[in-house]
């Protein structure tokens, strides 16, 4: 896969120059850490080298459409990674692949095979991690910053509602990222039932 250090540094060249700066969220740090829990996954998992690099593909452009627009930007990012792997020579059938991964993230989250459950897993690990405080502050003042909410209550809501309809699909994350998302919903229940 002789184009993978060319469209990986292409990603990072656009992720670090060309994202709005009121990605408070959606933001490079959000890719890498993707990329990290996808790094990790692929150790875990035992995914061979060719595989590897198409996962990694995806993580680093599951996002990258937020370059152009916070709208439909799963499908801008498809095209801007199958601009670049077409000229990096990629071939149709990873490109397939790479545009499928990028795909499954939109929410809701419709991952048709392992691969895609694993980057669908990777995007929101955070759910279930320790730091989900930190990052889900990040988003509501992304959400803020777009004027799409602005009242704190109102996005506990929306998270109870998102938590309570999210579900992860691979082992691991049954497993380990389940349990502290399930404390969460109980927490934010706890803050809105408070707060009416």
């Amino acid at each position: 896969m002789k184009g993978y250090i060319k469209i990986r540094k292409k990603a990072f060249e656009i992720l670090n120059s060309k994202l709005p700066q009121k990605l408070y969220y959606h933001g490079a740090h959000h890719t890498y850490d993707v990329l990290k829990v996808i790094n990790k996954s692929i150790t875990r998992e035992k995914i061979d080298i060719y595989t590897a690099k198409l996962l990694r593909i995806g993580a680093l452009y599951h996002d990258i459409g937020f370059a152009i627009s916070n709208i439909e930007h799963e499908k801008l990012g498809c095209e801007i990674v199958e601009k670049y792997m077409i000229e990096y020579g990629f071939t149709k059938k990873e490109i397939t692949i790479v545009k499928g991964l990028i795909m499954a993230t939109h929410i809701p989250q419709t991952p048709e095979n392992y691969l895609e459950k694993m980057i669908c897993d990777a995007d929101l690990d955070y759910l279930g991690r320790d730091d989900f405080y930190a990052i889900s502050n990040q988003l509501f003042n992304e959400l803020r910053a777009f004027s799409v909410i602005n009242d704190i209550n109102e996005w506990n809501k929306i998270q109870v509602k998102f938590l309570e309809a999210h579900q992860y699909h691979t082992p691991f994350a049954k497993t380990n990222r389940q349990p502290k998302k399930e404390k969460r919903i109980n927490e934010i229940k706890e803050l809105v039932k408070r707060a009416s």
